[in-house]
């Protein structure tokens, strides 16, 4: 099967790293033309420099920071007065781990602008010209904690529910239009967060972080964390032609660790 996303315009947050530079790396290479989005703009020069462009692509990049809303607001808007986007990739860094009793109220809040609000008004903002062209693609990058929440990840937990909640409702809205909407449930992958948030777990635990891994890796069914360029595969197909027909799913891509179905 061949994924074509030539001549399409794809916008990828969180794409200076991890998981959200796989996923625009498989996009140019499948043709997209693919606006990276991120905080470092060191970092989003050597992803540009990684890009595919054989078949004429062109890429761009677009310094932004998510936990800084109104700095955010005024940079989206201006970016889509001169640019058009077909394939929408909504992913941002996440917000510092800790338990339910670990974080007050205001933290909450900030996580809420970070990962919802974010996200909606980008998704706004590309909307219109969606609607008008009769096709798009909406992916948001999620967490497998929604369905089972982890107990170090409260604030991922709450407000990442809320989002996929959201865009099961929009894809309802805008299923007519030819434009879907899905969520991807993140699991393990090995990228600088899940670093980040082992080197928390073993201070926590008194314990190395190796054996942090080992304990993670022995709870998939497969026994290892997943390659970011599985995730990149799996968000190469929604964003194609072939994928028409799935809309308004949460769809894990954890080696089948979730429990629940």
């Amino acid at each position: 099967m061949n994924i074509s996303l030539q001549h399409k315009n794809a916008l990828v947050g969180g794409s200076s790293g991890g998981i959200g530079k796989a996923i625009a790396q498989q996009l140019a290479a499948s043709g997209s033309n693919v606006t990276l989005m991120a905080r470092n703009k060191e970092k989003l020069k050597l992803v540009l420099e990684s890009l595919d462009t054989s078949l004429g692509q062109k890429h761009q990049y677009l310094v932004v920071d998510f936990s800084d809303y109104e700095g955010y607001l005024q940079k989206i808007t201006a970016y889509f007065k001169r640019n058009t986007i077909d394939i929408l990739i909504n992913n941002t860094q996440g917000p510092a781990a800790g338990s339910a009793l670990e974080k007050k109220v205001m933290e909450y809040q900030e996580a809420f602008d970070l990962l919802f609000k974010t996200v909606v008004l980008t998704t706004e903002l590309a909307l219109p010209k969606m609607m008008q062209n009769q096709w798009g693609r909406i992916i948001n990058v999620a967490s497998i904690s929604v369905k089972e929440p982890l107990s170090y990840l409260a604030l991922s937990n709450s407000i990442r529910a809320s989002l996929v909640t959201w865009a099961k409702s929009l894809a309802t809205d805008v299923g007519d239009k030819q434009i879907t909407v899905n969520s991807i449930l993140t699991g393990y992958f090995n990228t600088e967060r899940i670093v980040q948030l082992n080197e928390k777990k073993a201070e926590q635990l008194g314990i190395s972080q190796d054996e942090v891994l080992a304990d993670m890796k022995s709870k998939v069914p497969l026994k290892r964390i997943g390659d970011p360029k599985e995730y990149g595969y799996l968000v190469a197909f929604l964003a194609s032609d072939k994928a028409s027909y799935i809309n308004g799913t949460q769809i894990p891509i954890d080696g089948g660790l979730l429990k629940s179905l």
